[in-house]
């Protein structure tokens, strides 16, 4: 069926064609510049991001510097602290060396702190020294005594003795060690070791091994 349209319905829809495509081109515009503004905000948003990254950035390498300079100071602290603690546990067993030894029957009347030597650029120091002529007695002192010291102890000071103290080369060459605290089983592995062990405690030095006790000779 054919329809016939007049002149006036004709332009009608022209103009209502026209006015769609114009109503769809501002849309497209619209769309277009909330597209833009879209992108704008974004390269915004990724450039506060990088902002924030950098001032992370930033914050971390501060962090870090921060917490080397404390480390260091805490180290320094910690060093001076533990060379005054030892040099006042040496102070408190110095005294009664001497004496706990004669009790034992070995006559040391000499004691010497802090013994230091030198041989071949390498150094050697010694917390406590007794002897007698005939015999010495190289005493490690420590605030807590561990397994770990003992071993250093006898491969170190004792093992090494006679190359950095060649004088007593021909003395009987006894060991001990010196604590507060000592871990767990720590004191019956020194004296399986032929070590003497003193513990401070409320003043009092005390030599622990008990009279079965014989000191290994670590002389030639």
């Amino acid at each position: 069926m054919t329809t016939d349209l007049t002149f006036e319905q004709v332009m009608e829809l022209f103009l209502e064609n026209r006015r769609q495509l114009e109503e769809n081109g501002r849309q497209l515009v619209e769309v277009r510049e909330q597209m833009k503004e879209t992108d704008r905000r974004m390269q915004e948003t990724d450039i506060r991001f990088q902002e924030t990254a950098q001032q992370f950035k930033e914050t971390d390498e501060r962090l870090a510097n921060q917490s080397k300079k404390t480390d260091k100071k805490m180290r320094e602290v910690m060093g001076l602290f533990t060379s005054q603690w030892g040099k006042m546990m040496e102070a408190l067993v110095k005294p009664d060396a001497l004496r706990l030894f004669q009790e034992r029957g070995i006559q040391v009347n000499y004691c010497m702190r802090r013994v230091e030597a030198q041989v071949g650029g390498r150094n050697m120091e010694l917390d406590l020294l007794l002897e007698n002529g005939q015999e010495v007695i190289v005493l490690e002192v420590k605030t807590t005594l561990k397994g770990d010291d003992v071993k250093e102890f006898l491969a170190e000071e004792l093992g090494e003795f006679l190359t950095f103290f060649p004088r007593y080369r021909n003395y009987k060459v006894y060991g001990g060690v010196a604590a507060i605290d000592v871990d767990e089983g720590v004191d019956k592995y020194a004296y399986r070791n032929g070590l003497f062990v003193l513990m401070v405690g409320g003043g009092v030095v005390q030599i622990k091994n008990d009279a079965k006790f014989i000191p290994k000779n670590f002389g030639a």
